[in-house]
């Protein structure tokens, strides 16, 4: 079997529960994940089948697309709904929306995060939450990263209310909520988060583990699996001909092609199929190298 397969990650399970779930059903063990959810957040988690476990870093560097919780008044050590409350403050004065529209804007573009202790940002070799754990004190790298999109879409209470976020791999959703409180003017954490896209991948796309147990018990499990070209929509795409698709699936180096490519690393393709994912030779600018060559059945492309 190779393709991806669109869960709806359920809460209560960690992304490595969900693979070790779907090696168990698909009997198979080339199996996995693309983002780590933690386990109380739901949403779309793609898992890479087969040969489709090649793409996973391609597929992990992509836009996440979030809808968060961020409640006032109350901070606590994980940044989340599940830590020990570490600060509180009364939200006397409730900003209107107009004010938080306005400080979510601030948010938008490059910005500068530091991860939160209960994380897996490594420091000299060791988690951060392992020193979080330890109750050890260490200084935390900061990060920039994207928020390409951020706006309100729904007031809960007084004390919290609901973003679409759209954000750049690597951004911390509980570190954002934090921030944004801050700048209201109050201690905050994030209260719910569901991830409802990766890259090309919707809510819609998404199957839960009830309906991949009924595709495996009617036998189409074929069915639920999507081409593994969906994972790499965000690559530039280089089609060859029958003489060049042999070599490429020889993992030859070739000559650089006369088109410009708007990325790199980019797919190779011959009549819609994938066959690798190349990039320009890093000594020999007017050559490119394959990065992943994918077995490809010679008859059938």
């Amino acid at each position: 079997m190779d393709g991806i397969l669109p869960l709806w990650k359920p809460k209560g399970m960690t992304s490595h529960d969900c693979v070790f779930k779907i090696r168990k059903l698909l009997k198979t063990k080339k199996v996995g994940h693309t983002g780590t959810l933690d386990p109380e957040v739901e949403g779309v988690l793609p898992i890479c089948i087969g040969q489709a476990t090649k793409i996973v870093p391609f597929l992990t560097n992509t836009k996440k697309t979030y809808i968060a919780e961020v409640s006032l008044g109350t901070a606590t050590d994980t940044e989340d709904a599940y830590g020990q409350v570490v600060d509180q403050k009364p939200v006397s004065n409730p900003p209107d929306q107009k004010e938080i529209i306005e400080v979510l804007k601030s948010f938008e573009g490059v910005i500068t995060q530091v991860p939160p202790m209960y994380s897996a940002v490594k420091v000299n070799g060791k988690k951060l939450y392992e020193y979080a754990r330890a109750n050890q004190k260490v200084e935390r790298p900061e990060r920039q990263v994207t928020i390409f999109e951020i706006k309100l879409i729904g007031r809960e209470t007084n004390n919290s209310f609901k973003l679409k976020v759209t954000c750049s791999k690597g951004t911390y959703i509980r570190t954002l909520c934090v921030d944004i409180g801050a700048r209201i003017g109050y201690p905050a954490h994030m209260s719910d988060l569901i991830r409802t896209e990766t890259g090309s991948f919707s809510e819609k796309d998404t199957y839960t583990f009830d309906e991949i147990e009924q595709a495996i018990e009617s036998e189409q499990q074929d069915n639920i699996l999507l081409p593994i070209a969906r994972g790499i929509t965000q690559l530039d795409q280089l089609t060859v001909n029958e003489e060049i698709m042999r070599k490429v699936l020889n993992g030859q180096k070739l000559a650089k092609p006369d088109k410009r490519l708007s990325t790199d690393p980019f797919a190779v393709m011959y009549d819609n199929h994938v066959l690798a994912i190349y990039q320009t030779h890093p000594e020999k600018d007017d050559q490119i190298k394959p990065v992943r060559v994918f077995q490809v059945d010679k008859k059938k492309v």
